[in-house]
């Protein structure tokens, strides 16, 4: 019993090696990047292999001779390279160290035993990597592992020569290797704890470019190439590069860092790097590159920059030393080159959306009905011989409204301004109606504002178009402007037909038809410049729309 125990302790020690050799192989990058996959180009199973039947191998060569066997942990190695790598390393790896182990020693009672069991744990060891999941597969590794050995006991029984020695050898080394494959298990967890921190990297790296975006996003508002300067440099700063770059399809847009001066003469873009980037759409990994443009730079990572699936640019990393693109930097400078991405694309969202928003503001502006243009000549021409005077105030009226809209600037202006052009709409309409038309003022003289232009007359428009002029008889509309404090309140009633629940519906759910855009246009502009848009109350006669414009506002 006490010799069974020694080549337990025997077996462990050597487990215990391969145990250590495997933790230094995690500690070197090139290797730690291999075992930090959960997904392997073939080059890497090829290494994985190559790796796991050396380990094979020497667990022969090493193993402890009893009674003309070789008591070793082969099934440990094959085992682990399978469960950690798959199907084809642990197939892979079975064929070659059982065949090797066969070679050394054919003809021995348990050469052919070895052979077949190695080859059988390859195919259960990558029935366990597709099968089981990552979480269980120690435990499985550990219990696959002894369902081998017991297999190889089993064989030796069955195949020796005499069957007194395969019992002999049973009886000797059955306990030792079955009970050493809790090995497995151990090996399993420690590629997988480098799995885990591979997570933790990639947590840390996403904190670190979530990090990154926030200190940007300021001037993602308004990107320039001084904004875009200024995203280069937190970058750079914040990872440690040497130099950091933005590029669009053609251009360099920022350059920030070693060999600035260089861009700062030409910034077109000419490295064959970045143009097949650009191309590929793929990202581009230089570790030890000599042959840069820049001659100091070492190592570099350029990845696209995309909107809608479309490359539109790119971010650069460099250094000055080699081997500086990490799993961990790659991790982060992904992430980070997709929050750039987004924030480019909502600002240049942002940026289509005011040049829409200026362009329907100046379609409002210049729209000038030609119904309402015709009836006010006609008014004009009708008071001429009737009362010259009211005629010469129509045509000021008229002068006045037009001027302020073909010329007024997409911007705040003062409320009086907007209220005289107001009047000037209504002394035309007042002119063409007569009584059927009245309109009251109910100004606060205190009410001292700026409001977007364009945002008064419309609504009073529609009051009178929509409202009054619908109905039979004569109409009032009443345009107040209250002061209160800290705001002002601005308001437009109306004792008219009264608008329709299904269109104050639409308004503010932003379903008006295109040709009906005056009122929503309105309640957008408001609700985006003040968090609230227009209030809209339908009356047992009539409408009532206000709306609060805080005073601070600019």
């Amino acid at each position: 019993m006490q010799y069974t125990f020694v080549i337990l302790l025997q077996l462990l020690e050597r487990a215990a090696l391969l145990l250590m050799t495997l933790f230094v192989l995690t500690r070197v990058p090139r290797f730690k990047e291999i075992f930090q996959k959960r997904a392997y180009t073939p080059q890497e199973l090829l290494i994985a292999t190559v790796i796991f039947s050396l380990f094979a191998i020497f667990s022969t060569y090493s193993g402890i001779k009893v009674e003309g066997s070789l008591v070793n942990v082969r099934i440990v190695a094959i085992m682990s390279g399978g469960i950690l790598f798959g199907p084809w390393v642990g197939l892979i790896t079975g064929l070659i160290s059982g065949i090797h182990r066969f070679l050394i020693d054919i003809g021995g009672v348990t050469s052919v035993p070895c052979l077949i069991t190695s080859i059988a744990t390859g195919v259960v060891s990558g029935i366990i990597y597709r099968r089981t999941s990552a979480e269980r597969r120690w435990k499985a590794g550990i219990l696959a592992g002894m369902g081998c050995e017991a297999l190889t006991m089993l064989l030796i029984l069955v195949m020796a020569h005499p069957a007194s020695l395969g019992v002999q050898i049973v009886s000797k080394i059955a306990f030792p290797m079955i009970v050493s494959q809790v090995s497995v298990g151990l090996i399993v967890m420690l590629v997988q704890s480098v799995e885990g921190e591979k997570e933790r990297i990639a947590a840390r790296q996403s904190k670190l470019a979530l990090d990154i975006a926030n200190k940007t996003l300021p001037y993602f508002r308004s990107i320039n190439p001084q904004s875009l300067r200024k995203i280069c440099t937190i970058i750079k700063e914040d990872i440690g590069a040497d130099a950091v770059a933005i590029t669009d399809t053609r251009w360099i847009r920022a350059y920030v860092g070693i060999g600035e001066e260089y861009y700062a003469e030409k910034n077109e873009i000419i490295s064959e790097e970045t143009k097949i980037t650009l191309s590929s759409g793929e990202i581009t990994i230089r570790n030890s590159d000599t042959d840069y443009n820049e001659q100091h730079i070492k190592s570099l990572i350029i990845i696209p920059l995309k909107e809608k699936g479309v490359v539109t640019g790119a971010l650069k990393i460099y250094y000055t030393k080699a081997h500086k693109i990490t799993y961990s930097l790659q991790a982060m400078a992904i992430g980070l080159s997709q929050m750039i991405s987004t924030l480019m694309e909502v600002s240049r969202v942002e940026d289509i959306k005011e040049m829409a928003n200026k362009a329907e503001l100046k379609a409002l502006q210049t729209r000038i009905n030609p119904h309402f243009l015709f009836n006010a000549l006609n008014a004009i021409v009708s008071s001429i011989r009737i009362d010259p005077d009211k005629a010469r105030e129509l045509i000021i009226n008229l002068s006045g409204y037009m001027r302020y809209n073909l010329e007024l600037a997409d911007k705040f202006i003062d409320i009086r301004k907007e209220l005289q052009q107001v009047r000037h709409y209504v002394e035309i309409e007042k002119a063409r109606f007569g009584r059927r038309l009245k309109v009251l003022y109910d100004i606060d003289d205190e009410a001292e504002v700026r409001i977007p232009s364009l945002i008064i007359q419309p609504l009073v428009e529609n009051a009178i178009v929509h409202g009054i002029l619908k109905g039979r008889g004569a109409g009032t509309v009443m345009i107040s402007v209250k002061d209160r404090g800290d705001s002002v309140r601005i308001g437009i009633r109306d004792t008219g037909t009264g608008i329709g629940e299904e269109t104050i519906r639409k308004v503010y759910d932003g379903s008006m038809p295109e040709n009906k855009i005056g009122l929503f246009n309105v309640h957008q502009r408001v609700k985006l410049i003040y968090g609230e848009g227009l209030t809209i109350t339908r009356l047992d006669k009539g409408t009532d729309i206000t709306f609060d414009v805080k005073k601070e506002s600019r």
